[in-house]
C-alpha cells in the first residue's frame, strides 16, 4: 500500500486502519516545496478519498466502499480534519481544561459476521460512510492504545501528522532533522537576542 498523502511528507505511516486518519490529517498544504491541500476542491478531495480508501482496504483486508463526495461532504471532511487536528495525540497523560464536548458524529452500526465476530460499520451514503470509517478507526486506535501516538508536528510552520514510534512516545517532530533542528535554531537565536538586550536589535 502507498498512503501517498502521508509519505509525501517523508514521515512513517501509522499502524493498521489508523493510517486512514493520518492520511486525512495530511491532506493539508505543508512541506518544502509546499504541497497542495488535497481538500481544496471537490475533484482533488474525491481523488484523495478514492486512493485512501483503496489503501485502507489493502491494510485492513476489508472491501473499500465506493462513494462520491459532494460540496456538503467536502465541508464535513474539512471540519472533521480540523477537529482531529485539535485532538490528535490526546491520551491519558495529556488532558485539557475544557470540558469534553461532541465535535463530530457519525451513524455507526454493529454487524455480526458469519465467522461470529462483531464489527462496527458506518451507516449512510457518500461522505457519511467516509466520516464513519474515520471515527471508527479513531475508536479502534484508542482501544489499541495507539491513538496517542498519532501526533501533529510541533513546528507550527509544518503541521504534518506523524506516528510516534519512540519507545516512550516522546516524539515532537515529524522529522527531527527538518523540523526539530529548525525550531531549536529559532529558539536559540531568540534566546541570544533576549540575552543581548534591546541595544542589539
Amino acid at each position: 500500500m502507498s498512503w501517498d498523502t502521508t509519505t509525501r511528507y517523508g514521515t512513517s505511516v501509522a499502524e493498521g486502519g489508523l493510517a486512514l486518519v493520518q492520511d486525512l490529517l495530511n491532506t493539508i498544504s505543508a512541506g518544502r516545496p509546499r504541497q497542495p491541500d488535497l481538500l481544496a476542491d471537490l475533484a482533488s478531495a474525491q481523488a484523495w478519498s478514492r486512493v485512501a480508501l483503496a489503501d485502507w482496504a489493502e491494510t485492513t483486508g476489508r472491501p473499500a466502499p465506493q462513494l462520491e463526495l459532494d460540496e456538503r461532504g467536502l465541508d464535513e471532511l474539512r471540519a472533521l480534519r480540523a477537529d482531529l487536528r485539535g485532538v490528535a495525540g490526546i491520551g491519558p497523560e495529556r488532558t485539557t481544561d475544557d470540558p469534553a464536548v461532541d465535535l463530530r458524529t457519525a451513524a455507526i452500526g454493529l454487524a455480526l459476521r458469519s465467522d461470529g465476530t462483531a464489527v462496527l460499520e458506518p451507516r449512510g451514503q457518500g461522505w457519511r460512510v467516509l466520516l464513519g470509517l474515520v471515527l471508527i478507526e479513531v475508536l479502534e486506535a484508542q482501544r489499541a492504545d495507539t491513538w496517542r501516538r498519532l501526533k501533529i508536528c510541533r513546528n507550527d510552520r509544518c503541521g504534518t501528522a506523524f506516528y510516534d514510534r519512540s519507545r516512550n512516545n516522546s516524539g515532537a517532530w515529524h522529522d527531527v532533522r527538518v523540523c526539530g533542528n529548525a525550531v531549536n535554531l529559532r529558539a536559540s537565536r531568540a534566546r541570544r537576542r533576549a540575552a543581548a538586550g534591546p541595544e542589539s536589535r
